[in-house]
């Protein structure tokens, strides 16, 4: 099929160079001549495993097409991917801007029947207001023209989105035209040769699928955070309870791991867009707004242990702190809501100096903190070490799970390490006589106390 994808962002590019690998040929539009000409290229702008691989290989047997025209590129294409941002706006809700310009570009340039596919997360009635936009162009345009909007929500984990797609849990398709349905099974079925994983239901239905899968999933990292923060009240281990209550199956171990909060593009998003829609019906959310309140307040209780460890030796201010991790998770550069990057704006806002490095994010780290005296951003996982007071990781990177103890020891001023992840075992720290401050486990005092 000839398909449109409009945006080139990770859901859009990852859907374009998938469906492209599958024998489609995908026309790809973006607004920003810049990343338009870096794509043509195979330059791919963002950084997500295994992408730019595909994107270069369709480029080269002509599947994908680059563009900044929608016209050109929705010409000869029956289906429409509208894969634009929604960012969030301050009241929590979501802004649709970019879908609803889509829209109306459709409604001016549609020659012939086309499908509307809303891949971008949107609230619940979107499809409807979408559906609007079209009508009210064409009827400008004195041209009767039939057409479709299906919600077909992406499900993509960024880090392994590319596999995501390629192996889907499942596909939600959101229409009520059988025809339409039938086209899209059609689309994604070299990617459900295993089994049916296609599930049809009404536009409005798909996209409160999305919203509800993430919101369950960030339910359960507040849930476990929850947890952890109770254990190191009462001496627990959270890592022994994560073991009892994952093996429960209607529990399981996916997304019940401690740390420093959920991050990214998504549920930090999703989870606000879902309680201020529910409020402007009439509703309170509790559940939500208590998932949301948990993990506002994980990141905090990181920094807050950071500065109560060195408040006895004199406070946080003029200590040097290395960090290992600014993405909000490991295998992507994005650091958008990232706790990371929130816990050292506010070390470095109580005087301390942090000296940090990140496989991936680093360059955007480095955008972020431009201006700040006392963030600096490294290119070397080892050296930044040199001469700080401690540690702390942050992101559960794979290169940060077993390194070099020795040499961590040899270049900080003190063996103290915020394992916030809780990457290191504990046989591994009284090992190399390590201080070790940890999430919902006790923390493991060594050596002598900080000057």
């Amino acid at each position: 099929m000839n398909v449109c994808i409009v945006g080139t962002g990770y859901v859009g590019l990852v859907t374009a160079a998938c469906l492209a690998e599958t024998g489609n040929h995908a026309f790809c539009v973006d607004i920003n001549d810049g990343v338009v000409q870096r794509l043509k290229k195979g330059d791919v702008h963002i950084f997500e495993p295994g992408l730019e691989e595909l994107v270069q290989r369709n480029l080269a047997e002509e599947r994908l097409v680059f563009t900044t025209s929608l016209k050109e590129a929705m010409a000869n294409a029956t289906l429409i991917f509208s894969c634009v941002g929604t960012p969030p706006i301050e009241d929590g809700s979501c802004d649709l801007s970019a879908v609803f310009r889509v829209a109306g570009q459709v409604g001016d340039n549609m020659e012939d029947h086309k499908i509307v596919v809303n891949k971008s997360t949107v609230p619940v009635g979107t499809a409807d207001r979408v559906r609007g936009i079209i009508s009210e162009r064409l009827a400008a345009r004195g041209v009767s023209l039939d057409f479709d909007v299906v919600s077909n929500p992406e499900f993509l984990k960024e880090g392994d989105a590319v596999s995501d797609f390629m192996k889907p849990d499942r596909i939600i398709i959101g229409t009520d035209n059988p025809e339409v349905a039938q086209l899209l099974e059609n689309l994604y079925e070299p990617y459900a040769r295993s089994r049916d994983k296609l599930i049809l239901m009404s536009p409005k239905s798909a996209e409160m699928t999305k919203y509800a899968a993430n919101c369950m999933l960030a339910a359960k990292i507040s849930f476990i955070n929850e947890i952890a923060n109770i254990c190191e009240k009462v001496g627990a281990d959270v890592r022994d309870v994560r073991a009892g209550i994952g093996s429960d199956h209607r529990i399981g171990y996916h997304f019940i791991y401690p740390g420093v909060g959920y991050g990214g593009s998504c549920f930090p998003k999703d989870v606000r867009a879902l309680i201020h829609t529910a409020a402007d019906l009439g509703y309170r959310p509790e559940v939500l707004s208590a998932v949301d309140n948990v993990n506002n307040r994980q990141r905090q209780m990181v920094s807050r242990k950071i500065q109560s460890f060195f408040e006895s030796a004199g406070g946080v201010s003029g200590r040097i702190l290395a960090v290992w991790g600014l993405s909000f998770k490991a295998n992507t550069d994005d650091i958008r809501h990232s706790p990371a990057i929130d816990i050292v704006a506010e070390l470095s806002r109580a005087g301390m100096q942090i000296r940090a490095f990140d496989p991936a994010a680093g360059q955007n780290a480095k955008q972020m903190f431009a201006g700040n005296d006392h963030v600096f951003v490294g290119d070397k996982q080892y050296e930044i070490l040199d001469g700080a007071d401690a540690l702390a990781v942050l992101t559960d990177w794979h290169q940060f799970r077993t390194p070099d103890f020795s040499g961590i020891e040899k270049r900080l001023k003190h063996p103290v390490i915020f394992d916030a992840r809780n990457l290191y075992s504990t046989d591994l720290i009284v090992r190399h006589n390590f201080t070790c401050i940890r999430t919902g486990r006790p923390d493991i005092i060594a050596g002598p106390a900080i000057d």
